[in-house]
């Protein structure tokens, strides 16, 4: 099915939104319910391809499982481990954090390659690296991969900051009895979503949000209520949405902690907002708002975020001035602004992790591709503030990484139409 997006530029947003559930936290919590005993309701879990797959895969595992509205109960007592087939796992990157707690719990894992976006290299090699060291033996060929053995507690240097590796760790050692301690670990908002579940449930985390955790488990963990963390990746992108359409809106749920770096660059740039802690809002005045040049650098958390850098550079071709973005973690990520480049923005691409991009520059509607979710967004944002009329196909990509996207802009005013053919 070919899902695409039919925007009218040049409508200014009002109104209020309200962030969802974010996705990268909600995919390892349900991965974590493996290592639980009894009945575990996740609320605010966003309804995405991307969740509903993974519910998929424990219902195959043998899950007791529902998804009604935002919420998912889920019970894995009776899960039997068995191979899951590429149907399953070809299109979800994101079901690599099933290898943590399958393993822990069975001793044995094997399943297709993970699939999801291409983003340039992003190997396996970091989780199983991670789990040799903690005694799993890598019987991994080139269709399947396989890890198998009795797992210990142990000291586990990570090769990378690797979000899902270290959510994979977390999990595993969450069953082992002792302190295995994570050095290099990712600190990501998902990440101490996740680790604050574990917590919950019995298991000893010392240094959340840091990069160096150590975790002490239990044989047993008991089942808990939850709710997943807002999408810090979401907010960006609404408060994006005001600026480049010079609206006003009014966002809720709104994770102040996790964009710091965000909204201080945005801040510095000209941007406008105001911040009720209370109420856990963040208004954005885009008609008073300037924007001028923005200098941004990727970087692991508390840096900036990789997935915010396909949106904010869709702010920087409405930026007075040269602006110049340094994509350090992904080389693939930049594909996006010769999409932009279709409808007028001025970008110089130097090379594969670094651009300039030069504003204002006034965009126009054309016939756009989402290359990634994450690029998906930024398209959209484009859309909104171009003259004219564009199409944004491969919709699948961005419905896999935003709830109800076009639903919640056309509330605030925007001109979108979702077909499907």
């Amino acid at each position: 099915m070919d899902i695409s997006y039919l925007v009218r530029g040049g409508t200014p947003l009002k109104g209020d939104v309200t962030i969802s559930g974010s996705k990268n936290a909600a995919l390892p919590l349900l991965a974590a319910t493996l290592l639980v005993q009894g009945d575990t309701v996740l609320d605010n879990v966003p309804r995405l391809s991307d969740t509903e797959m993974m519910v998929r895969i424990l219902a195959f595992l043998g899950a007791d499982v529902s998804f009604e509205g935002n919420t998912v109960r889920i019970n894995t007592d009776k899960v039997k481990n068995q191979p899951i087939p590429a149907e399953y796992v070809s299109k979800l990157r994101g079901s690599i954090v099933l290898l943590g707690p399958l393993l822990a719990r069975f001793g044995v894992v094997e399943m297709s390659y993970p699939g999801g976006c291409v983003l340039g290299k992003r190997p396996v090699g970091p989780h199983i690296e991670a789990f040799e060291q903690m005694g799993a033996e890598d019987m991994s060929t080139d269709e399947v991969l396989h890890l198998q053995g009795t797992l210990h507690a142990a000291h586990v240097v990570l090769p990378e900051f690797s979000v899902t590796a270290t959510e994979n760790v977390l999990m595993a050692a969450s069953l082992l009895p002792g302190e295995t301690r994570i050095d290099l670990a990712a600190g990501e908002p998902h990440v101490q979503d996740l680790q604050k579940f574990l917590q919950k449930a019995g298991v000893t985390v010392d240094g959340v949000g840091n990069h160096t955790v150590r975790v002490t488990g239990k044989p047993l963990l008991k089942a808990v209520k939850h709710r997943v963390v807002s999408d810090y990746l979401e907010a960006g992108a609404f408060v994006l949405a005001g600026l480049v359409t010079h609206s006003n809106i009014r966002i809720h749920e709104f994770p102040t902690d996790d964009l710091l770096t965000f909204l201080y660059t945005l801040q510095k740039a000209g941007c406008v907002c105001t911040l009720d802690s209370k109420e856990g809002t963040l208004s954005v005045d885009g008609e008073l708002s300037s924007l001028q040049a923005m200098n941004v650098r990727t970087n692991i958390f508390p840096g900036f975020p990789t997935d915010l850098q396909a949106p904010i550079g869709v702010a920087m071709t409405q930026a007075h001035g040269v602006s110049r973005m340094f994509e350090r973690l992904f080389e693939g990520r930049l594909a996006y602004l010769y999409e932009l480049e279709k409808m007028g923005a001025h970008v110089e691409i130097l090379n594969s992790h670094q651009a300039l991009i030069i504003g204002p520059t006034p965009l126009k509607g054309r016939i756009v591709a989402s290359n990634d979710i994450r690029a998906g967004c930024a398209m959209v944002l484009a859309a909104l503030c171009a003259e004219g009329e564009t199409t944004i196909t491969d919709v699948r990509y961005i419905e896999r990484g935003y709830d109800k996207l076009d639903e919640k802009l056309r509330a605030l005013g925007a001109n979108i139409v979702r077909t499907e053919k």
